[in-house]
This record gives C-alpha cells, structure tokens and sequence, in this order.
C-alpha cells in the first residue's frame, strides 16, 4: 500500500488548460506536479504540499491546489519518518475541506472523497484492532460515498480492491475478493478522459495489484 500511495502522482497527466484557468495558474501546477520525480523524502511531499496550498491561496477559486496537498501529504504519510499520523491525516482532511467547497461538479467530489478515504485508512493503521469501528468505517463511508458521486471512478475501485486484498479471508477479504474490484478499476482507467489537472493515478498499480491476484 505504501508503495502504491508513494506513486500516486506518476500517473498524473496535465491536460491543456480550461478557459477558465490562467495560464499562471497552469503553470505553477505543472511546476509543481513535475517535481514529483524527484519527490523522495517526507520534507519533499511536505514542500510540494505547502507550494500547492499557496496556490490555491493565491487563486482562491480552484480545489485542484488542495486536492493535490492532500494527497502529497497521503504519500508522505506512508513513510516511516512521519510519525504522527494522525496529525499529518488531519491536515490532508483540512485541504479536502477547502477542496470539497470549490469543486465544481460531482465528479472533483468523487476524487476528494477517495483522498479522504487514505487519511483515514492512514489514521486506522496506527492501530488496526483498536481503531477499525471509527477509522475504518469512516474510510469505508468515505468510499462509498465516492461512488456514489461518480461510479466511473477508477480510483474508488482500485482502493477498494486495495482494502480487500489486506483484509484477510477469515473476515471477508483476500485476493479472489479483491480481483474483480481491480478488473473494473482497469476497465474505468482505460475509458478515463480527465478534465484539464483531473487526476488520473493509479492505472499501474492496479495493474500490478491484478497481477499479485492471478
């Protein structure tokens, strides 16, 4: 899981800009979003984090900049270095706040509710046993409710086959269970045309997740 989170932004594309996006605004986003390349350290996300949060400072009307904070701190948070959690999780849910009141449509909705999902599986898995009634429900609403904003999302699907696959049979999950979650994700990834600074991460670790199911 760490390493899936840790490559969120590989598959980030930038499209070209929307009439109602500035080129500055485009600019600084590329900018930022390029540096993921060399992104290895918690300070390295942390930085990329706090460079999009002041862009979307500046701008003032676009949740893609703390949509993008959130989830540079979600790779950062799955490294060993960062060990308070649950305050590097409360801060992602801050910026999916700020994201959740500028999205335009269901569909940026969607992808802020499956960022919100990591923060909370991030907060479940300082302590599974003890914190799954709370953390766990509340990255399974967080899921669902994606889906029900948007049921093209791949993403929810690839983080829903992500959490079968890590709950163990005896409880209801495993591979055989996670497997049709990642055929559909790949489905949806390979019929995903996102709007200009969408998201689209993900489609290489579902594939690599369906390949551990075969």
């Amino acid at each position: 899981m760490k390493k899936s989170i840790f490559l969120f932004f590989a598959a980030i594309s930038i499209a070209t800009a929307a009439f109602s996006q500035s080129e500055k605004y485009v600019a600084a986003m590329k900018k930022n979003l390029e540096q993921f390349e060399s992104a290895k350290t918690p300070e390295d996300f942390t930085a990329m984090a706090n460079t999009f949060e002041r862009i979307g400072d500046a701008e003032k009307t676009q949740w893609a900049p703390y949509y993008y904070a959130a989830l540079s701190l979600s790779s950062a948070g799955w490294m060993p270095q960062i060990t308070d959690k649950d305050a590097n999780a409360e801060k992602m849910l801050a910026f999916c706040t700020k994201a959740e009141l500028l999205a335009p449509d269901n569909n940026a909705k969607s992808e802020i509710e499956t960022v919100r999902n990591m923060a909370s599986t991030q907060q479940m898995m300082v302590n599974p046993q003890a914190r799954w009634a709370t953390y766990g429900k509340a990255a399974g609403d967080a899921l669902q409710k994606a889906m029900t904003l948007n049921a093209n999302n791949p993403r929810v699907y690839y983080l829903q086959g992500m959490s079968m696959m890590g709950t163990p049979e005896a409880f209801g999950g495993g591979k055989d269970k996670a497997k049709p979650l990642f055929e559909k994700a790949i489905e949806l990834y390979k019929a995903e045309k996102p709007a200009a600074l969408y998201p689209d991460w993900g489609k290489k670790q579902a594939d690599e997740a369906l390949a551990q199911c075969q």
